[in-house]
Formats: C-alpha cells, sequence, structure tokens
C-alpha cells in the first residue's frame, strides 16, 4: 500500500487540511492603515497592465481567470499558507472542517495511477454495498477514472444525499469486473480511530482536527477506559504522527482534554492587541493517566500545538521524531460569493512562549523507524525551514523535516512499541498526574 507515498494520506472523498485555521465573517482588517501614494501608483501600474493584456493578447483571455490569478499570485508572495480559494475550493475546505458530507463512505489513495480502496468506512453505503480494501475502482458512472487525479475521482464520488453513483471494480480475486450502483449518505469523517494495545494501554489515533475531533477523542477515552477498566488501565498512547493539522478550537479542546488548569496557546499578530491566550479548564477525560504522544515530520500545526502544550506543562511524554515546524495561524475570510482568502494573521506560541516556526517540536525521546531498504532517503519531509518563503525568525536556528514513516503493520512500529513499553514501565515522571501551570 505504500509503494508510490512514504505516508498514505488516503482521502475520506474529501482533502485534508494542514492549516490552523480561524475563520472570520468579513473581509475587514482590524486596523485600517491608509495606502501610501506609492501604493496607488502601482495599482495603476496593475489596471495598466490588465487592460494591454485583455486588448492585445494572441487569444481572447477569460478575464476573471486573469483577476483570480492575479489574487492568488500577490497571496502566495507572502508565504506558502497564504492563497486565494475559488468558490469550489472554498466549500470544499468546509466540507473538510465539518467532517460530514454527501458521500459513499469510502477512504481511497492513489497508487500507481489508481484510485484504490484503502478501506470502506463501516455502515455506508461502501460498506453495505460490499466493497473491500484493494478494491481498484476503474469507472465512475461512465467515465473512466484512468488519468484522473485523486481529488477529480472524489469529487465525482461526491454529491447530494440520495443520489445514485455507479461504479466499475476490479478485483484481483474476481474474474470479472464488478458493478455496484450506491445511493449517496450522509457521510461522516472519522478523525479519531482507537483500540487496545497490549491489553491495559489506551491507543488513539487522531488523523486531523475538524469539528469532530474532540468528540471522538472523548468517546474513544470513554470506551477504552470501560473495555480496560480504569483499574487495569495504564495510560493512553494519543498518536498524532503525519496529522497534517486543521482547526485552531479544536486543538484547544484536545489540549484542554488532559489538563486542568494553565495556558494551552497564544497567538500573536501584527499588532500587540491582537495577541489571544487560550486557557485551559478545569477536568481531566483521562483522570490523570499517563499519556504518550507520538509526532513524526508530519505532525504539523495544530498537531504541533496539542504535543507542546503537554510538554511544558509535563503532562505527557513525547516520543519520535521532529515534528514539522508550522507556527502560523490562517484566518479564513470569505468573500461574499467569490471565495475566501486563506490569510497568514499570526504566529501560534506554547505555553513557555516558544515558537516552534521553522524549528518544530523536539520529542522528549526520539525514536527512528527501520525503513525499508526502498524508502531509505525519501522518508524524511522538507518541514516549514524547506518551504520557500516561510516566515522566518530572528535569532532562532532553523530545523528541516525529520522521518515521516509509519510502518502499515503495527508490529513493525518501534515508536508505538517504545510508547506502549513506556507506560508499562512508568511509576512516577512527567507523564503522570501533575499538571504544573507555567507563568504567563
Amino acid at each position: 500500500m505504500r509503494k508510490t507515498s512514504l505516508i498514505m494520506l488516503g482521502a475520506f472523498l474529501g482533502a485534508g487540511t494542514s492549516m490552523v485555521a480561524t475563520q472570520t465573517d468579513f473581509l475587514s482588517g482590524p486596523r485600517a492603515v491608509a495606502a501610501s501614494a506609492e501604493t496607488y501608483r502601482q495599482l495603476s501600474l496593475f489596471g495598466d497592465v490588465f487592460e494591454k493584456v485583455r486588448t492585445d493578447y494572441v487569444e481572447k483571455p477569460e478575464e476573471s481567470k486573469m483577476i483570480e490569478a492575479a489574487v492568488n499570485g500577490m497571496l502566495t508572495s507572502l508565504d506558502p499558507h497564504s492563497s486565494y480559494m475559488d468558490a469550489k475550493a472554498f466549500r470544499d475546505m468546509q466540507t473538510t472542517t465539518r467532517g460530514e458530507f454527501g458521500g459513499l463512505g469510502i477512504e481511497v489513495t492513489m497508487e500507481d495511477g489508481l484510485i484504490k480502496v484503502v478501506t470502506p468506512i463501516d455502515d455506508t453505503p461502501a460498506s453495505k454495498a460490499g466493497l473491500l480494501a484493494n478494491d481498484v475502482i476503474t469507472q465512475i458512472d461512465e467515465d473512466q477514472v484512468q488519468g484522473l487525479t485523486l481529488n477529480q475521482a472524489v469529487d465525482k464520488m461526491r454529491g447530494p444525499v440520495n443520489s445514485a453513483v455507479k461504479l466499475k471494480i476490479s478485483r484481483k480475486e474476481a474474474k470479472d469486473p464488478i458493478e455496484v450502483t450506491l445511493t449517496r449518505d450522509v457521510i461522516k469523517i472519522r478523525p479519531v480511530r482507537s483500540r487496545v494495545e497490549g491489553g491495559d494501554v489506551g491507543y488513539v489515533r487522531l488523523t486531523q482536527f475538524n469539528e469532530q475531533t474532540f468528540d471522538g477523542l472523548r468517546t474513544a477515552v470513554d470506551k477504552l477506559s470501560s473495555e480496560i477498566g480504569n483499574d487495569k488501565l495504564k495510560g493512553y498512547v494519543i498518536d498524532l504522527r503525519n496529522n497534517p493539522g486543521g482547526l485552531l478550537d479544536q486543538a484547544v479542546l484536545v489540549s484542554d482534554a488532559f489538563l486542568d488548569r494553565g495556558e494551552i496557546v497564544s497567538t500573536r499578530g501584527r499588532n500587540p492587541d491582537e495577541t489571544q491566550r487560550f486557557s485551559a479548564k478545569s477536568g481531566d477525560i483521562t483522570k490523570g493517566k499517563p499519556v504518550v504522544v507520538l509526532v513524526n515530520g508530519g505532525s504539523a500545526s495544530a498537531s504541533e500545538i496539542v504535543a507542546g502544550a503537554l510538554q511544558d506543562h509535563k503532562r505527557a511524554t513525547i516520543l519520535g521524531t521532529r515534528s514539522f515546524g508550522k507556527g502560523s495561524v490562517q484566518s479564513i475570510i470569505p468573500l461574499g460569493g467569490s471565495g475566501a482568502l486563506r490569510l497568514t494573521t499570526a504566529r501560534y506560541y506554547t505555553p513557555s512562549g516558544r515558537s516552534i516556526q521553522a524549528k518544530g517540536i523536539e520529542p522528549d525521546t526520539e525514536v527512528l523507524q527501520d525503513v525499508p531498504d526502498e524508502l531509505k532517503g525519501k522518508d524524511e519531509t522538507k518541514g516549514e525551514a524547506g518551504l520557500k518563503g516561510h516566515l522566518k525568525q530572528k535569532d532562532t536556528e532553523e530545523r528541516g523535516g525529520s522521518s515521516a514513516y509509519v510502518p502499515p503493520d503495527p508490529a513493525k512500529d518501534k515508536q508505538l512499541t517504545a510508547a506502549v513499553d513506556f507506560l508499562h514501565g512508568i511509576q512516577k515522571g512527567a507523564s503522570n498526574t501533575q499538571k504544573p501551570s507555567l507563568p504567563n
């Protein structure tokens, strides 16, 4: 399943988000700043160039696309995470952060140019129709899938609830193609998965931070506590590896789930009066059980907020490899019916006041995986420091990416094994019930 990608980021019929995002309701800055005469002269220059291209280009250009490209060019020149979203991209982003949409309930990935089923989600049209892992989707309605991107195929499988879609499936064990007709239903993305490890450790995997994440975490912890028994339960492994981030409020809620007090994160914008601080409320859903958090080079943004907060408060032991290093906040600013801006508006800081921008979260205990020979040298992410135009920090040493490889077989996952062993051996220490509050 990992022939063409080091990290299998399967799509739940939707695109992931890799930002710590907040949302504002209208396009207006916190302060109105008058433009200089030089700025207006440059805007006049833009108008002159636009008019010349509109009238004299060899073929008649599409004016709306020219303007959209100019706006996007302005934004992408700022940093790697600012951009313009057209109306469709904005709707897709909202679908992702809501965590539910009209679809079939298939987690899919692209492998060797083919759309392959990773797994059907339980109790969805896909699972009820009998789709299986490793099925290859060759046709959607009357359209061949060959040549489509993953997102294009996903878009074709999404649609209004109660509408029908016909799939043609190639299955290794079947001689002939299989044709199935499915009726789309409301699909809820599962950002949280959990299981029991070693008979007495609760394992919780967070794949993204959408509107369902905190509720999913709370449900998983309650289920694991009940299944294992609170007296027998040694602690929890919270797996944030290859979690690209998501909503800021969900990162705060997930951090708060393990803390009784103290600052979780602060965001600091261009002006001092824009600083926001988010603090924990009383109540630890694990009832003080030890916690190990797994991170790697694919853990970014909201994942780093959680890891940084729990590390600073000595509430969890961070284990794995250095995280991605994305320490900025993007605000989503709707533009009426014309899409939205994704604009970097602040940096975030952990409770001790450190910024992880282009640096990442260093684990308390580094554990490297055994990377297959064919992937050696290809298992590291660039990290924020490797992105062109990333925000710089004064007097701070930047750090590149680290390994983001996770073995598909949990039995060969050295980081998970180390986390479970740590919880089996822990008595007192950094991950116990003590949760000191740091000075603000």
